[in-house]
């Protein structure tokens, strides 16, 4: 599908400084692609990891490899990630997780989304006249930070399901740590591309930057001695070191110490944080059930509604090769926002439709497409909802920093699991040799809106909605595939177009992968820049969209389970494998 086999993308980096928070189309990528290598599938056959770089994948695979299982590796793994890629996730971030117990045959989500410290209040983001803060000025520092939910998550994981000595899976990350890993070109992009934020707190700087004050460049052998010691502590001592302990700490003085702008979190956020375990969120797609997980995540409920209309037309005879399919899928991703800016946000703080996947609603809804021409307007449905109330539309910025990690071991124990620290390189603050994270920031701004409030306000103990989209797809009650990404709200139509790609039009899990993006959110259609999307722009033009090429860095990572064998895919626009036995 791509024009090379290595494809070197450019662009234009704009600035959000320009952005104020009520610019909900969040079109602006902190990270843009820096090559494109076209890969195949990995086929195995009794387990798989895939991640979004090969250090990680590699001490995962050891991990599966030596007996230990899915949540022995998912430690493993993303420990290594956190120092590789840490412009996307770490110890001082969040995600979502889900998770197929084989023993027990059952599917369940864990929610390790970060919590608005408790001292929070309406006007965080706000300045003294009430108006939102410009993007940025929000972000860097510690007022963005939130409290952290990765080491909680792999805790629980481990103390549930683990197999392996807890000690024992932090000794990958700790030897790359302490010896040094080479920065790949990815990483020294982000570093030299983000230059100017990396650079405003000192250690921060003295980390990415060489002794010259120059960003790092690839090739580049990085050390993190701070890291290592707390993986050290993290497998000493387990969790509460970080959530009571010294690192804790470390992290509170940290967030509340930054002069230029400090945050609120205090050692009460830490040692009240706790994971979630919620019942998955799953949509009915021909003969699957595409299983995912709900609010705080947007996620599944999106995916699932712009399935849900999709399937009222034949996709699968109208194939990758026609503008009207992508205008069909485009308009059911573009009703779903619509609903999704309305209603979704944290259903622990705010009531929700009981309605959004009714298959009745969905039915009305797909009516509304048009086959050959774009919708004119686009506005939120009426769901089913016993307890309704007013709501204005959300106005929130979600950028597209983050991972996603697929492990399934030789039980059929299948974790799909998206990590991430918000935007690129978080609140760009370090403590403990690792970066916190920015999620703060994917709460609206604004509470209220013409007198009614926004269901994604901020609200102190309230987790931020999420656009993460951590998938397994069941067949006959048992996984089918699991999949995810990263990339900021674009995610869902990454996931969602991934899906359609394999289950309607037969692609492989790889070609599926790579496919090139088309994604409409809120109007306008983007095309990925530099591949056969583009010829789509005038066929789409002509159906009344608003058409823009763009790079669009997505993350994808996916395994298929199908006669016998482990079938997996990694994003060719990012530097992860797939690997198994």
């Amino acid at each position: 599908m791509y024009k090379n086999s290595i494809l070197l993308i450019g662009g234009t980096v704009l600035s959000l400084n320009a952005f104020s928070a009520g610019q909900v189309a969040d079109s602006v990528a902190p990270e843009l692609t820096t090559a494109v290598t076209q890969k195949e599938s990995v086929i195995a056959k009794d387990y798989m990891v895939a991640a979004a770089n090969p250090l990680a994948v590699k001490a995962g695979y050891e991990v599966l490899k030596n007996g230990g299982n899915a949540a022995d590796a998912l430690v493993a793994v993303q420990t290594v990630l956190g120092l590789v890629e840490p412009q996307s996730s770490g110890l001082g971030g969040g995600g979502f997780l889900v998770y197929y117990d084989a023993k027990n045959k059952k599917i369940t989500t864990f929610d390790a989304r970060e919590t608005a410290p408790f001292a929070t209040t309406p006007e965080l983001f706000q300045d003294e006249n009430g108006k939102p803060l410009k993007f940025y000025d929000a972000v860097v520092g510690g007022r963005s930070v939130g409290t952290p939910g990765t080491v909680k998550l792999l805790s629980t994981m481990h103390e549930k399901y683990g197999s392996e000595p807890w000690a024992d899976l932090f000794k990958p990350a700790e030897k790359l740590a302490t010896d040094g890993f080479v920065v790949s070109e990815r990483l020294a992009s982000a570093i030299a591309n983000d230059k100017e934020r990396l650079s405003r707190y000192p250690d921060t700087k003295a980390y990415f930057f060489s002794d010259n004050g120059e960003p790092l460049a690839e090739g580049s052998v990085l050390k993190n001695s701070l890291y290592a010691q707390t993986l050290e502590t993290l497998a000493e001592k387990g969790e509460s070191a970080f959530y009571t302990g010294k690192l804790g700490e470390n992290i509170v003085n940290k967030v509340n110490g930054i002069k230029d702008n400090p945050g609120v979190l205090a050692m009460e956020d830490l040692a009240a944080y706790k994971i979630k375990e919620r019942s998955a969120v799953c949509a009915p797609y021909h003969q699957y059930d595409v299983c995912g997980m709900g609010p705080p995540s947007s996620g599944a409920l999106t995916i699932g509604q712009i399935l849900g209309m999709a399937e009222h037309f034949d996709l699968k005879k109208m194939g990758p090769d026609s503008a009207e399919a992508w205008q069909i899928i485009g308009d059911a991703s573009r009703l779903a926002f619509a609903d999704r800016g309305r209603y979704m946000a944290d259903s622990d703080f705010v009531p929700m439709p009981e309605g959004l996947l009714d298959p009745e609603y969905l039915a009305e809804r797909a009516k509304l497409i048009q086959p050959g021409k774009a919708l004119t307007e686009v506005s939120p449905g009426e769901p089913r909802w016993e307890r309704k109330i007013k709501q204005s539309d959300d106005q929130s910025i979600e950028l597209p920093n983050t991972t996603h990690i697929v492990i399934t071991d030789k039980a059929g124990n299948t974790i799909s699991f998206t990590s991430t620290v918000e935007n690129g390189f978080g609140s760009r603050v370090m403590s403990n040799g690792f970066i916190l994270n920015n999620e703060m920031t994917d709460f609206s701004f604004a509470s209220y809106k013409d007198g009614y409030p926004i269901a994604n306000r901020v609200e102190p103990g309230k987790r931020p909605r999420s656009s993460m989209s951590p998938s397994i797809v069941m067949k006959d009650d048992q996984p089918y595939m699991a999949i995810g990404s990263p990339g900021g709200s674009r995610i869902i139509g990454y996931v969602a177009s991934t899906l359609i790609a394999h289950l309607d039009w037969g692609m492989d899990i790889q070609k599926a992968i790579s496919l090139p993006h088309l994604v409409n959110r809120f109007g306008t259609y983007d095309l990925e820049e530099g591949t056969d999307a583009v010829r789509f722009k005038a066929p789409l033009e002509a159906m009344g969209y608003k058409v823009n090429v763009r790079d669009l860095n997505s993350g994808l990572q996916g395994i298929v389970f199908t006669d016998g064998q482990l079938i997996g895919g990694a994003d060719p626009r990012r530097e992860g494998i797939a690997l198994g036995d």
